[in-house]
């Protein structure tokens, strides 16, 4: 990389990467909506709720993705 790269937002070795699968929260066995307006969703196995899908938050906060999620499997 040359100086040139960092400008136009090339990315380093410093900078999160992209989370390698996006994970559907509306999938997890752990999600729920908590009907507060301030923190609509929430995870019962992290034990936390959020403005945002639990999963991005544990990414944005560890750079790792969600460790707890469980596939509801087939509803109908």
């Amino acid at each position: 990389m040359n100086q040139n790269d960092h400008a136009r937002g090339a990315s380093g070795p410093d900078v999160k990467k992209k989370q390698a699968t996006e994970i559907n929260c509306f999938s997890c066995q752990h999600f729920y909506i908590t009907y507060d307006p301030q923190f609509p969703y929430g995870c019962r196995a992290a034990g936390f709720k959020s403005r945002w899908m639990p999963a991005k938050g544990m990414y944005e906060s560890s750079g790792m993705d969600c460790q707890f999620f469980v596939g509801k499997g087939k509803t109908r």
